[in-house]
């Protein structure tokens, strides 16, 4: 292993493939089952925090001002064909490494009561999900990044149909299946990129110049994959199904870090490998994401459930994002990025929102409660925070990346801006649609005037995700510093070849 990080250690290795030793240790536990799942519970979650106290360190060590990849660790693995293992982290990639491993606890304290069978197998999928979601955020070889990128659907797949409702297993095999299927292409292209180039090795692809009319193709095979991750309209279908259907923990993850991979893989590969293609498709990725936009926060404002109302505003959000990233600008990234890191924190707590009251009554339907605020105050409190956040209140981490994508696509195309804030005014409708339904009005069920409010664990679980929603809010620069060179670099880099594209066309044409 030749480590080139400051400190001489494997850092991100360890972080990728400690959960993997967890996973082991809970699997070789033994007892009768409530032992095994007491025993697994806690070894699940002190794995988990001892992987979050390392991303901690990754987090101080980080040099910010530095545009390139840091904490580089490179091994031979398949020499001969130009893959290597190879890992590091720029300012694009470290803060969703951290994400990641904050996340993870969270779920498994989320899960303490509410998994109750197989608990063993459950622990152990989270922490396989871990160690992919790590990987495929610090891997720098193509193929690295492919195996951790195509890993997570094991797990999770495994969380939604074994622990899901009861159409568990229809929602997992349609999650499978779709992101499957885009997959397959992201893996040609990844094949056509080898053959022209000699190596897998993702810097070094970035580096290259590809023809344009091969970027194209490439690029519509990227699309194809990423778009269905995201997810982008329309093959966005899965993802309310999958929600409805998975666990708490299991959503939380879903749409805090899972639909980030798709943004990722454009701002990783699309835009800087592609820019000419980019920069042709843009308007057709801008269409897709204001319709995304409207019609699903249209759509949201139609449930009756809970959690299909977060999936669809999960799928608004995340065309704010795809409007930002292709906006192609300083101010549309970075509000990309925030929006990425902000929709993580907040749609992971408002599904935890959820699943406290479902934990207790055993049912997501709106019309099924009401007047909450009087029985569980602190309850309301979370729940409102949260609310704000998503509809993007000043204050708050919903805020800052909506203002800086609306920016950047003003500076595109004032139309693209207008339409794109549609979000923000949709977004406000169904968000106080459903607090208002589930926490203000008259308490009339009786087992909802004898509902307990928020627990110690409960606390412990929300806790960390509020504090992060004000801290990204009130001070958003201690966010932004981490990819700010690294977002000016790609930016210089794209305008560079373009203008390199262009003075080739003069040349060529008569």
């Amino acid at each position: 292993m030749n480590a080139l990080n400051a400190a001489g250690f494997p850092l991100l290795s360890l972080l990728t493939f400690l959960p993997l030793v967890g996973g082991a240790v809970i699997m070789m536990i033994r007892g009768t089952e409530a032992e095994i799942a007491t025993n697994a519970r806690w070894a699940a979650l002190w794995t988990s925090l001892i992987v979050f106290a390392l991303s901690l360190v990754l987090w101080f060590r980080f040099e910010p001002a530095n545009p390139g990849f840091q904490f580089v660790e490179e091994a031979a693995w398949l020499p001969e064909w130009g893959i290597t293992y190879k890992m590091g982290v720029d300012g694009i990639s470290v803060l969703f490494v951290l994400l990641s491993t904050a996340l993870t606890p969270i779920c498994i304290l989320a899960s303490w009561e509410s998994i109750g069978s197989r608990v063993r197998e459950f622990m152990f999928a989270f922490l396989v999900m871990e160690t992919m979601m790590v990987g495929m955020f610090a891997a720098l070889d193509f193929v690295v990044f492919y195996m951790f990128f195509e890993g997570v659907l094991i797990p999770m797949y495994l969380i939604i149909g074994v622990w899901g409702g009861p159409r568990r297993v229809y929602a997992a095999i349609k999650f499978f299946l779709y992101t499957l299927a885009g997959s397959v292409l992201m893996l040609l292209a990844l094949l056509a990129m080898w053959y022209a180039v000699g190596t897998t090795d993702i810097p070094t692809l970035m580096a290259h110049k590809f023809a344009p009319a091969m970027q194209t193709w490439l690029f519509l095979a990227f699309f194809a994959s990423f778009a269905v991750k995201v997810p982008m309209w329309p093959v966005h279908t899965w993802l309310p199904d999958a929600h409805v259907e998975a666990p708490t923990a299991g959503s939380v993850i879903l749409a805090g870090v899972l639909l980030k991979m798709g943004a990722y893989g454009f701002l990783r590969f699309s835009v800087p490998m592609l820019p000419d293609a980019s920069a042709s498709f843009a308007p057709m990725v801008y269409t897709l994401s204001v319709v995304a936009v409207i019609y699903t926060s249209l759509v949201a404002l139609a449930q009756t459930d809970m959690k299909k109302l977060i999936a669809y505003s999960s799928v608004a959000h995340m065309g704010v994002v795809t409007i930002g990233i292709f906006t192609i600008n300083e101010q549309g990234i970075s509000g990309a990025l925030f929006q990425m890191l902000s929709h993580g924190v907040v749609s992971a707590a408002l599904f935890l929102c959820v699943g406290v009251v479902y934990d207790r009554i055993h049912s997501r339907e709106i019309a099924r409660y009401g007047g909450l605020a009087s029985r569980m105050p602190k309850y309301a409190l979370a729940f409102m925070l949260f609310t704000m956040a998503s509809i993007g209140l000043p204050g708050t981490s919903g805020f800052v990346g909506e203002f800086l994508v609306l920016v950047g696509a003003f500076k595109v195309n004032f139309w693209l801006a207008l339409l794109g804030s549609m979000g923000m005014i949709l977004g406000a409708a169904y968000m106080l649609y459903l607090y208002r339904r589930v926490v203000f009005g008259s308490l009339t069920r009786d087992d909802l005037k004898s509902i307990l409010d928020l627990g110690p664990r409960e606390i412990a679980v929300f806790a960390p995700l509020a504090l992060l929603t004000l801290w990204m809010g009130i001070y958003p620069a201690s966010f932004s510093v981490f990819w700010d060179a690294s977002v000016r670099s790609m930016v210089e880099n794209h305008v560079a070849a373009l203008a390199s594209t262009t003075r080739l066309a003069g040349v060529l044409l008569p």
